[in-house]
């Protein structure tokens, strides 16, 4: 007898979802968050139109997950970066950094957390996710300010600082994007200690 003809099971529980994240991030990569419909993120993934559903309500809670994804993996990479020194103003340096190098190696997800307009409400794990990012970064603005609006503000100046840097060279305001990756993150680090510097 002839041995059995194997099926092909296609996509199925967290292989479909993984696969639908990562036709959507490619789609994203391309067209930006708002550039891309379930139904041409099912074709990239070789499924079914219909097949998002069974993980996703719709577009917006296929972008949260994503979203989700990204807080873990800046909280990934700023803890890592954290654990480079225990002076509180060399770990804002060492997170302003790795806050640029988040923003060229996952700029898929860069653009999910800050230009989808999620609405954080509707999707409590995703806000807790950046919780925890914002929880991670207090420890060493509290340790250079001291516990309360101090600390806050000089972790959103950092941020932000770090934000517009890593904005200005995706969009090729430094030069070509690959060439200034190094001094760009040196630019964050150093605008990152004089703000903590700052009275």
């Amino acid at each position: 007898m002839p041995p059995p003809v194997k099926r092909s099971v296609g996509h199925h529980h967290g292989n479909l979802r993984s696969a639908l994240e990562e036709a959507a991030l490619e789609l994203i990569a391309r067209s930006g968050p708002r550039g891309f419909t379930l139904a041409e993120a099912s074709r990239r993934a070789g499924v079914s139109v219909a097949a998002p559903y069974k993980h996703y309500a719709d577009r917006e809670a296929l972008l949260a997950s994503l979203a989700e994804r990204g807080y873990a993996e800046q909280r990934r990479r700023f803890t890592a970066a954290l654990a480079l020194s225990q002076d509180p103003v060399e770990q804002l340096a060492a997170f302003a950094s790795a806050y640029v190098l988040f923003a060229v190696e996952e700029r898929a997800l860069f653009e999910i957390i800050f230009a989808a307009g999620l609405d954080k409400s509707r999707y409590p794990t995703l806000a807790q996710a950046g919780n925890d990012v914002l929880a991670l970064l207090t420890v060493p603005c509290t340790k250079v300010r001291g516990t309360g609006p101090a600390a806050r503000e000089l972790l959103l100046t950092v941020s932000a600082a770090a934000h517009g840097l890593a904005v200005f060279l995706l969009e090729g305001v430094f030069g070509p994007t690959p060439d200034c990756v190094d001094a760009t993150r040196q630019r964050a680090a150093a605008a990152a200690k004089s703000l903590a510097a700052a009275a």
